[in-house]
């Protein structure tokens, strides 16, 4: 078994909350683009900030669009997450648009990604090697054709969405059944085959035991909000407590 990456998932631009996670050993972080609350220009300067603190940044980004990859690869992040994917097609040209030709259509940008200097082919090859690429499965269509997306020359890996391919399958509301365990299992199959990692976000004990079980290569064990709400919550529940115990 590879070693386990351990992240977390942020939805904003707090630099406080990357110091934080960074600081207890966090490996990695998500960054939430698609349903966060992240301005460009702010992200443009936080990417490098994470990276700075040695955390490995990899951009959920907001559609999957030519764009909006490009453009969290030019910010600097070491991958991206794209959302929405709907079958192998679709994953083939939206891959694509995060390596460079031959391979695939990604567009050449000066700036931060070159050092604000020159590229030769040797940094081209760096940059179609290094960079990650997880397409999203959350999508019927993407799970049918979860065997030849994986096996794609521009799929580097794949993320598991549990809450839309459970909402999408006909399930309702993802509840860690045996049935989103079972679709789970047919993804990381497809991974383990090509020899490419699966991230899995896992929030609660199961869904981590079954990330251990599994071997998982990248998980999520918090979001942002989560966090800062079971700490809130577990000290005014402490507090609510101690008032109650004097008051009888």
């Amino acid at each position: 078994m590879s070693a386990l990456k351990q992240g977390a998932w942020l939805s904003d631009s707090s630099v406080a909350t990357g110091e934080i996670v960074a600081n207890l050993g966090y490996d990695f972080v998500v960054l939430d683009i698609e349903h966060g609350a992240f301005d460009l220009s702010i992200l443009e300067r936080f990417v490098p900030v994470l990276k700075g603190l040695g955390l490995e940044v990899l951009s959920k980004v907001l559609v999957p669009e030519r764009g909006a990859i490009q453009q969290a690869l030019d910010f600097g992040s070491d991958g991206v997450i794209i959302p929405h994917i709907e079958g192998l097609e679709h994953a083939k040209r939206v891959t694509d648009f995060a390596k460079f030709p031959p391979l695939g259509t990604r567009s050449l940008a000066g700036g931060r990604t070159m050092n604000y200097s020159g590229y030769d082919d040797s940094w081209v090859s760096a940059q179609d090697r290094e960079i990650k690429v997880f397409p999203m499965v959350e999508d019927p269509g993407a799970l049918r054709d979860i065997d030849e997306i994986a096996a794609l020359p521009t799929v580097d890996g794949v993320f598991i969405g549990p809450g839309d391919l459970s909402l999408m399958r006909g399930r309702g509301v993802y509840r860690q059944t045996e049935a989103d365990f079972e679709d789970f299992r047919k993804v990381i199959a497809a991974v383990r085959a090509q020899e490419k990692p699966w991230v899995l976000p896992a929030w609660t004990q199961i869904e981590k035991e079954f990330a251990v079980a599994e071997e998982a290569d990248y998980v999520l064990l918090t979001m942002q909000h989560a966090a800062i709400a079971e700490g809130y919550g577990n000290a005014r529940s402490l507090m609510d407590d101690l008032i109650a115990k004097s008051a009888s």
